[in-house]
């Protein structure tokens, strides 16, 4: 339902000939990450709210603010809403609450591993991604990953799932003044 209602949205305000099918999947993908999800429950105090109605006595576990968990329960609560109120309300609601997201997407799309891989395939290079290392309990895990090319390490990043910690070492390997775009 998430990415129908931003799909929905998206597709009749941008020209295919400048956005192209690509760019438009990477802006919708970015608009509804786990990432994204997690900024509108926090935006929207999904924490605080599902705190508010525990039973009292009844321990809030730190797994309430990780990404996976808030983009979950996002996501649940979207579908409880299409369940109750139907496609048109509910895309509607779906799009004005993740506005920022979108408007952010638009402006700056973050997808330094394409913009790395298409630098390389130019001179006929790959770009491989190894995780060095995961830290961290389920909830709060921790990754860090090491682009490589030609055997040489080119960047190193670190985040807070595989494909960020991947996106960031890509940035590095980019060097600081590629943008991404």
């Amino acid at each position: 339902m998430l990415g129908l209602a931003i799909t929905s949205h998206l597709y009749p305000l941008l020209e295919a000939d400048r956005f192209g099918a690509g760019r438009l999947t990477k802006i919708r993908a970015q608009t509804v990450s786990g990432a994204a999800c997690r900024e509108v429950a926090v935006r929207l105090d999904v924490p605080g709210r599902l705190a508010a109605a525990a039973p009292d006595g009844t321990p809030i576990a730190d797994t309430l603010v990780s990404e996976r968990v808030l983009s979950s329960i996002v996501e649940a609560i979207i579908g409880a809403c299409y369940i109750e109120q139907g496609y048109e309300t509910t895309a509607a609601a779906v799009v004005d609450c993740f506005a920022p997201e979108l408007a952010l997407a638009l402006e700056h799309p973050i997808d330094f591993k394409s913009a790395l891989q298409e630098q390389l395939a130019a001179r006929g290079q790959l770009v491989d991604y190894e995780i060095t290392s995961e830290d961290g309990p389920p909830h709060e895990r921790s990754f860090a990953v090491t682009a490589i090319v030609a055997g040489e390490v080119v960047g190193r990043g670190v985040g807070r799932t595989k494909k960020a910690a991947e996106q960031e070492a890509a940035r590095i390997a980019l060097g600081p003044t590629n943008e991404g775009d």
